[in-house]
């Protein structure tokens, strides 16, 4: 047997194991180099994940070769490996970001912390996307929220320390939803896996613990995902989180819960779709509109510009579970590609602010004034990634606007259309709201240029050129959605 089919269980202990390393090591350079190291090497098993299930299809990992439902799987089709691609990718991209932010933002003495954290909450994320075990996905859960805990606390600012209490508290209860939702399941079919729970579920889903079951399962992961109006943590905490956890977190912890949330529909109760879908696409519609304008209108007042991505990150999120709404191939396609493109924008969204940050301290809309002739590759690269939040032609947020507006019509639904553009429009006014004061309003004192280290604006220009590339040839990345929403939808069939 070849290493290569271990990659999907390598992916998930190499960064696990390196993350105790980071305590021995203690020093914050050797730790960066390390766990670059341990992410690099996830990204690449990622790769090789894709493209064996491009090639051969679903893969299926027993682990101590106990075989499912008896003993745990691990489970990747094109859907895992979408995310896995997102997650492992930002990670990669990051790592040079990090190298300087960290060490502007937390004092060195606690340099070593972050990189085991980060490498824990790493390791959470790629295990809640391979693991084909409910009761798995609730431990890998735990393992990210722990550890983002810590790295919220670790920022330089007092709230911090009550962001990360916040976050706690929700995080806490959403989780416990969770649970309790797996462990009412388990009560009515016996088992935790996955794909036996999809073939189990059917037959007791006339039951009222399922049923109560499924309210749990929906409550906790939404609560995850920030989807309005159970999104109250996440401002907080991408506002006074270090930088580079805010890169890191906005680009794939919410991405990831969307994730769980997609199993649970589409793979766990995907054989009661047709009983349980009008229903609760309803609703999510209805929840994703109003965080579509709830978030895009509270983001338009906000002064901390960190707090203002933040508020639209509540947005684009309604975004995504709106395509997932309509339950049709081309809505999951629409959500999925939305997925993709919105971890690449807003990630490099706050790798420009991360780089203010490294200069004037903090990203207060009135410390900007100026930034436009002092920081100009920052600067335009927050207008390319604004223009691509708007969903300007040429970048990856018009793709998404296009295909969310092409399933809604297909569906027949011309308000709802409508409302994505209106919607769109808003960010126009908060993202101008920020690009006058860099370009337009006056600097207190002379300016002069001083751009971030390079190995802080070569990654955030990465991904600004991603949002470019994807948004002119997007033929790869909806290839890979369109072929795990055809999935999706024919597994609920």
């Amino acid at each position: 047997m070849s290493i290569a089919e271990h990659y999907i269980i390598l992916v998930v202990v190499v960064p696990l194991m390196a993350a105790p390393v980071c305590v021995v090591l203690r020093n914050p350079s050797a730790c960066w180099l390390w766990s670059a190291l341990a992410t690099a090497a996830s990204f690449a098993m990622s790769l090789a994940i894709l493209g064996d299930v491009r090639e051969a299809g679903v893969i299926s990992y027993e682990l101590g070769d106990w075989i499912a439902p008896f003993g745990i799987e691990y489970r990747a089709d094109m859907l895992t490996a979408l995310i896995l691609i997102i997650v492992s990718g930002i990670g990669l991209v990051a790592m040079p970001f990090m190298a300087h932010s960290v060490a502007r933002e937390i004092p060195r003495e606690r340099g070593y912390l972050y990189y085991t954290m980060y490498l824990l909450c790493f390791t959470g994320l790629l295990g809640m996307t391979v693991t084909g075990d409910a009761f798995n996905l609730f431990v890998f859960l735990e393992i990210s929220s722990l550890s983002t805990y810590v790295l919220i606390s670790l920022g330089k600012d007092r709230r911090a320390l009550t962001a990360a209490l916040r976050y706690l508290i929700l995080g806490t209860i959403g989780a416990t939803f969770y649970v309790i939702g797996v462990g009412l399941m388990y009560m009515s079919t016996g088992t935790l896996n996955i794909a036996d729970l999809n073939i189990l579920i059917p037959v007791v889903i006339e039951s009222r613990t399922v049923q109560a079951a499924l309210a749990f399962l929906t409550v906790g992961v939404c609560l995850k995902l920030a989807l309005f109006p159970l999104h109250v943590w996440l401002p907080s905490a991408y506002a006074y989180a270090p930088s580079a956890v805010t890169v890191f977190l906005a680009a794939t912890a919410t991405k990831v819960a969307v994730y769980a949330l997609i199993r649970l529909y589409f793979t766990v109760f995907s054989g009661v779709n047709a009983t349980i879908m009008p229903v609760v696409g309803e609703i999510w519609l209805v929840l994703a509109v109003a965080g579509m304008f709830a978030g895009s209108l509270v983001a338009i007042y906000q002064t901390d510009i960190k707090r203002m991505l933040a508020y639209s990150s509540v947005a684009q999120i309604g975004y995504i579970i709106l395509g997932l709404s309509f339950a049709t191939e081309t809505g999951i396609t629409a959500g999925l590609i939305h997925l993709f493109n919105h971890a690449i924008m807003k990630g490099a969204l706050f790798m420009a602010l991360g780089c203010v940050v490294f200069h004037v301290g903090r990203a207060h809309i009135g410390d900007l004034a100026g930034i436009g002739k002092r920081m100009p590759l920052t600067a335009a690269a927050f207008v390319l990634g604004g223009l691509s939040l708007i969903g300007v032609p040429g970048t990856v947020g018009f793709i998404s606007k296009w295909y969310l507006i092409d399933a809604a019509l297909t569906e027949g639904l011309w308000i709802v259309a409508a409302l994505i553009l209106i919607s769109s429009l808003l960010a126009v006014i908060y993202i101008w709201r920020v690009v006058e004061v860099m370009y337009f309003a006056p600097a207190d004192a002379p300016v002069d240029r001083q751009e971030a280290p390079a190995s802080m604006v070569l990654p955030m220009w990465l991904l600004v050129g991603a949002a470019v590339y994807f948004g002119i040839d997007a033929t790869t990345t909806l290839d890979i959605a369109g072929s795990a929403a055809q999935a999706l939808v024919e597994v609920g069939r």
